[in-house]
Formats: structure tokens, C-alpha cells, sequence
């Protein structure tokens, strides 16, 4: 056995298998440790999802309760996309402090801070308590990506990360359905908003269950000096700079173009087709079941021909589709949707597994950092673009097809500049040091 290699049980000579027998099967050989990791993963991410989507879904009926204006409203979004930049400085705090504390953290934050969203009797309240919540959200989502990425075996890692975001996104649905009835829901959009407060009822069983990632657990006893609270932060920019460039410039063009052509979507059906509530809801979580399977699809077909050419063709392709759904009359608009969705998720695993790998245990926490503060400010620089786009052509549909084209920008970039890192063992694509760790040998 080569000495790299972290020592297995007793009597153990089990090796990874190869890449192409555990993609030919349903499921990937998870320890239950894995499954453990993997279950808790979703359940932190899918509220998340669903305070994003209800933020789209609703924006109509925000929008007249909070009386925004029109010119106004690409700037208020911006502002609350902006929250997710406070993940920039408590992401990292799980380099130092261990995953497990900082997402049951993240945990109540965002909760808490979604439901006051519920109570906002202005404009000015509703945005604060968004951009807040939005800080805790995007913190929970990176760690849980961090978490389970540390915990499974390399041959399965996209897979792994690719079902974690299509069931995550299931909170989409939720908030869709929950989005039909909302004309009947107690307080309208403000009822929809009270139930995130759901999640913490879960903190119970989630404190007892929920392990350390060994990575961080073997990073932490393996002599390295205490960390500063921003340190890792630090280690980031002195130690993977390039890598680190290459994500912010993808993230960053990539969220310019999808993140303002989906949150208009809804209200574009609405106004343009002609759509009701119940109908957008029918949309979005029947085509949606469609659509979220890319994640799965992307990160199979990954692990298998690799990341660079999977996560580049699919990024290419969705806002193609971006642009032909803004285009096309009718019920065309609903396939257009739909492929659309499911090449935006295809993308976008690529991209988070990625940020995953591409950087050492000692800063991964806080490169999910830099990719969520990067997509928040493309995100963000896209909605104030959209607000002067609008004025200028006086048609956020032809705004949305023009900022479209930075996500095709943002595919090319990743088809160049980025390595390829299937297969490989974390250790073996961010050298640290650390020995290589195949989790699956080890003991539960």
C-alpha cells in the first residue's frame, strides 16, 4: 500500500471501483455515513431554494403589495442579491471552525431572518431582512456542497453533487405549489414567506446526526496552527490564486445572464402570455421535474467524460435557450423553458463541483465562498444592467436576451482555462498536506 493513502480497516482490500461500473449503476456504493451526510446535505439546501424561488414566483404580487416601481424593481432585486456577499466572510469561519458548527448556524440565521420577510411593512424592511437572510443562505448552501464533497468517493463526486442540487431544487416546487394557492393563503405572499420558519423544528435531530467532515477532522489533529477567523480567506489568495480568478471570471459573467432571465420569468409569463398563478405554479413543477434532472444527467456524464466538456457544452446551451424562451409566441415558450432549465442545472453542477476541487481542504470553505460573493455580484451587476437596458429599449425581454450573452462568454471561458478533475481524489487536484483519503475504505 502506498504510504499517501490513509489506512483501512482490518482485513480490507476494497479499492474504488472503476468509473464507468459505478456510473452503470442506480445508485452509487454510499457508506451509511454517506447517506447520512448526503440526506442532511439536502435537507439545508432546500429551503434555501424555496425563499429564492418564492422570490421569483411572487415578485408580481411583492411588487404591488410593496408598491415598487417598474424602473425600480431590477434595483431592488440587486440590492438583495448584494446579501449573499456577507457569505464571503461567514463561509470561511468553517475552514476554521469545522463544517458541522457553521451549518447549523447558518441554519437558524437564515430562517429566522426569511420569516421576518414576512412582516416587512416597507419596501426599505422587506430588503433588509432578504439581504440578511440571504447571507446565512448562501453560507449553508456552500458548506453543504463543502461537506459532502469531503465525505464521498471521487469516482462518484459529480454524481453526488449533481443529485444533491436537483433535490434542493425540489424546494422550487414547493414554493410553486405553495404559489397556486396564494390567493387563498392567509396574508397572500406574506403567508408564503412564514413557512420557512419550518427549518427549525429540524435543528433537533440535525445537531445529534449531522458528523465532522473527517477532511476538516484530520486537517484539524494534523499539526496545523490554529486558523484566524478570516484566514482561510487569507490562505485562498495567497495560495490559489489562478484557480481561484478562473472561478470568480465563469461565476461571476455565467450569473449575469441565467439569474435575470429566471427570477423575470414568472412575471414575464404572467404579463406577456397572459398566464395565471396556478398556471405558472402547473409550469414550474411539472416541467421543473423535468428540468432539475440536468443536475443529475451532467454529473453522471462528468464523472464519465469529464468536467470541462460536460459543464462548457451545457453552459453554452442554456442561454441559447434563455433567448428563445423570451422569443417565442405561445405554448413554444413552454418546451423552450423547460430545456432551458435543464442545461442551466446541468451548468451549474459542473460549476459547483468545480469549486469543490479545485482548491485544498484548509481554504475549500472559503473558495464556496468566493463563488457565491462572484455570482452575487454578477447577479447583482445583472439586474442594475437589466434596469438600464430597460429604459434604453423599454423591454425587459429584449434586456434579458442581451444580457444573455454573458453566460455564453462565461462557457468558452471554462472550456479554455479550466483542468479537468474526474476521477481524481481531492488531494491529487489540490495538492495539500494532507495524504490521499478515499472515504469509502474507511470504517463507519
Amino acid at each position: 500500500m502506498s504510504g499517501a493513502e490513509t489506512d483501512r480497516p482490518a482485513g480490507s482490500d476494497a479499492r474504488p471501483a472503476p468509473r464507468f461500473a459505478l456510473i452503470a449503476r442506480q445508485f452509487p456504493p454510499f457508506t451509511p455515513r454517506q447517506w447520512r451526510v448526503f440526506a442532511i446535505a439536502l435537507t439545508a439546501g432546500f429551503f434555501d431554494n424555496y425563499d429564492d424561488a418564492l422570490l421569483s414566483l411572487a415578485l408580481k404580487q411583492i411588487q404591488r403589495g410593496l408598491a415598487v416601481a417598474e424602473a425600480n424593481l431590477g434595483t431592488m432585486l440587486s440590492v438583495i442579491k448584494l446579501g449573499y456577499m456577507l457569505s464571503l466572510i461567514i463561509t470561511p469561519m468553517a475552514d476554521v471552525f469545522g463544517r458541522r458548527r457553521l451549518l447549523l448556524y447558518t441554519i437558524v440565521g437564515y430562517t429566522v431572518f426569511t420569516g421576518l420577510s414576512a412582516l416587512a411593512a416597507h419596501q426599505r424592511e422587506f430588503v433588509g431582512a432578504q439581504f440578511v437572510a440571504r447571507a446565512f443562505g448562501g453560507s449553508e448552501s456552500s458548506i453543504s456542497f463543502v461537506i459532502l464533497a469531503e465525505e464521498v468517493d471521487a469516482a462518484v463526486r459529480g454524481w453526488a453533487i449533481g443529485m444533491l442540487d436537483a433535490l434542493v431544487s425540489t424546494g422550487y416546487g414547493l414554493a410553486a405549489m405553495a404559489f397556486a394557492l396564494i390567493k387563498i393563503m392567509p396574508y397572500g405572499w406574506r403567508g408564503l414567506y412564514s413557512l420557512t420558519l419550518i427549518p427549525l423544528i429540524l435543528l433537533i435531530p440535525l445537531r445529534r446526526t449531522l458528523p465532522e467532515s473527517r477532511r476538516f477532522t484530520y486537517e484539524s489533529g494534523a499539526g496545523r496552527e490554529p486558523m484566524r477567523p478570516l484566514g482561510s480567506l487569507a490562505l485562498l489568495l495567497r495560495e490559489s490564486p489562478h484557480r481561484l480568478i478562473m472561478l470568480i471570471v465563469v461565476t461571476s459573467l455565467n450569473a449575469m445572464g441565467w439569474s435575470v432571465a429566471s427570477l423575470f420569468f414568472p412575471k414575464f409569463l404572467q404579463e406577456s402570455h397572459g398566464w395565471s398563478p396556478p398556471q405558472v405554479s402547473g409550469l414550474v413543477v411539472f416541467g421543473g421535474v423535468i428540468g432539475i434532472t440536468g443536475s443529475i444527467v451532467a454529473g453522471r456524464i462528468s464523472d464519465r467524460f469529464g468536467r470541462r466538456l460536460t459543464g462548457s457544452l451545457f453552459m453554452f446551451a442554456a442561454p441559447v435557450f434563455a433567448i428563445v424562451m423570451y422569443t417565442v409566441p405561445g405554448s413554444a415558450v413552454i418546451p423552450a423553458w423547460i430545456v432551458r432549465l435543464f442545461t442551466q442545472f446541468a451548468g451549474l453542477v459542473v460549476l459547483h463541483a468545480y469549486a469543490t476541487e479545485l482548491f485544498p481542504t484548509s481554504h475549500r470553505s472559503a473558495a464556496l465562498s468566493a463563488m457565491t460573493a462572484s455570482g452575487t455580484l454578477g447577479a447583482s451587476a445583472g439586474l442594475a444592467l437589466e434596469s438600464v437596458l430597460y429604459r434604453m429599449t423599454g423591454s425587459y425581454s429584449n434586456a434579458i436576451r442581451l444580457l444573455s450573452l454573458f453566460s455564453l462568454v462565461a462557457a468558452v471561458v471554462m472550456f479554455i482555462a479550466f483542468p479537468e478533475t474526474a476521477g481524481r481524489e481531492l488531494e491529487e487536484i489540490s495538492p495539500d498536506h494532507l495524504p490521499i483519503i478515499r472515504p469509502a475504505a474507511l470504517s463507519d
